[in-house]
């Protein structure tokens, strides 16, 4: 009795020595990484627009048919249904995750019909059967303790992915919408310019007419006909191309909306609307909030840390319990007897001893995907400043060539007007009128131009500002256990 006491302490406190190396050997817990909460705008001079974009931001611009392109964009888009299915995948993640969480419990029945062997260990003569009959029927349950959090961190780690793709998702509807309007105010835009290209095709096709009966007439050289010849040709050319890019636009906004361009709807042509350009007062704090593409970063390094907790947990022994009741019976008849009662109890420890460097470098893995997805969170937020930087200044360089370029619009209105005064009183031919008609229009182009591109500029600050994404209430990341340095950052820029 004596030798067993001793036997089984001395077994006791070799577990405990064990135990005890695993864990001393296991890597300190990481600290939350350092991020920050700001984005670096201090200092830009850009005007400022009163709030942030809506979440149907387009419906500002007041045009029914952008509206519905948008409808069917957001039901019809195969890219969108791509980001969709990758967030039903990573909650099915999750999901798989937690069910792994907690007690086990298996069922199982099964009857067989089994041959003894005449020559095995016990040969079937002593028995006095060769064919027996066996029946079990139980129940298995098991659990494991999950006193390290690894498990626990696993879940943790699926539930942020999830919502990382959720992000994503915002992230991918918000460039489909930015797209679709893009695409569609450009069409716009050709459309606008085909107008103008038609009235200065009519006007090159006088001013030719003119140049070739004043050559018939012998008042000019036959070069003055084939300079006009030449512009009049330019401008066909012109308005060739942008037959072509109002098509190709069409064709771009049925790709958007996951359809053959003949399906898409008849546009009618609208005139381009004004933009409201500049950037919220707060765009500076409130910007890693309103971008889908920074929460679904910050959700990244959740997740990865949480994976390093996993990881780091595997250095610990894994303790589990399993319990077994049922019935066995080789004869059918008293399977459902008390005496065919079996039951079992096995509580089981899992203890790493040597794993040839297989946890450490598991666990190593883990912090360099941390480190990777602090330094694309880092990059994202850096990105957003440069994109919201970019166009607001340049929204600000449009607006000082529109209001320039007005200058120059006014004067031709003005040269127009007094050239055809003249023609009038008989004191100039049409050509000169024919000539100040033709850079009027080439000057409402170069407006058209312009406005398309301040127009376009305003999509792409209204993109960069999140388009009316807000990380939602419940998930908002500055509550998690990431420390942020956001007073450091403020007081750097």
């Amino acid at each position: 009795m004596t030798h067993a006491l001793l036997r089984g302490r001395t077994a006791l406190t070799v577990a405990t020595a064990l135990l005890l190396a695993a864990c001393a050997s296991a890597p300190a817990r990481l600290g939350s990484p350092t991020l920050r909460d700001d984005v670096p705008l201090a200092g830009l001079q850009a005007p400022t627009r009163a709030g942030w974009p809506e979440t149907q931001w387009w419906r500002q611009y007041g045009d029914p048919q952008l509206d519905d392109l948008m409808d069917r964009a957001m039901r019809q888009s195969p890219d969108l249904a791509l980001a969709q299915s990758r967030v039903q995948n990573a909650e099915q993640s999750a999901r798989l995750a937690a069910a792994q969480l907690g007690l086990t419990v298996n069922g199982s029945a099964q009857v067989a019909r089994q041959r003894l062997s005449d020559h095995g260990l016990i040969p079937s003569q002593f028995l006095g059967f060769s064919w027996y009959n066996q029946a079990d029927l139980g129940v298995q349950l098991q659990y494991d303790f999950d006193w390290w959090g690894k498990k626990r961190a696993t879940v943790e780690a699926a539930l942020d992915q999830a919502h990382a793709a959720e992000a994503q998702r915002s992230a991918a509807a918000l460039a489909i919408e930015y797209a679709v309007a893009d695409t569609y105010f450009g069409w716009q835009a050709d459309q606008a310019r085909l107008q103008l290209a038609d009235r200065q095709l009519a006007t090159q096709q006088q001013f030719s007419d003119i140049a070739d009966l004043r050559v018939k007439q012998g008042v000019d050289l036959p070069d003055e006909a084939q300079k006009a010849r030449a512009e009049l040709a330019g401008v066909r050319e012109m308005r060739v191309a942008l037959d072509g890019s109002a098509r190709i636009r069409r064709a771009a906004l049925a790709s958007l909306l996951g359809i053959a361009p003949a399906q898409l709807p008849a546009l009618q042509v609208r005139p381009l609307p004004s933009v409201d350009r500049g950037v919220p007062a707060d765009v500076g704090l409130d910007l890693i909030a309103r971008r889908p593409d920074i929460a679904a970063s910050r959700w990244q390094v959740e997740a990865a840390l949480k994976k390093t907790d996993a990881a780091r947990a595997e250095f610990f022994p894994d303790i589990s319990i399993s319990a077994l009741a049922g019935l066995s019976s080789i004869d059918l008849g008293k399977l459902l007897t008390p005496g065919s009662r079996v039951f079992a109890l096995t509580p089981a420890l899992h203890l790493p001893i040597f794993s040839a460097g297989s946890l450490q470098a598991n666990y190593g893995l883990s912090k360099a995907g941390l480190d990777a997805a602090v330094a694309q969170y880092n990059g994202t937020v850096l990105s957003a400043a440069r994109e919201v930087a970019t166009q607001a200044l340049s929204a600000e360089q449009i607006a000082g060539r529109r209001r320039e370029q007005q200058v120059q619009l006014d004067a031709d209105r003005q040269l127009l007007a007094s050239a055809q005064a003249r023609a009038r009183q008989g004191v100039r031919d049409g050509r000169e009128s024919l000539l100040a008609q033709s850079r009027l229009l080439q000057q409402r182009d170069a407006a058209t131009q312009l406005q398309a591109q301040a127009l376009s500029t305003d999509l792409t600050l209204i993109k960069a500002l999140g388009g009316g994404y807000r990380a939602p209430a419940a998930t908002t990341l500055p509550s998690s256990p990431i420390a942020t340095d956001g007073a450091a950052d403020h007081e750097r820029h």
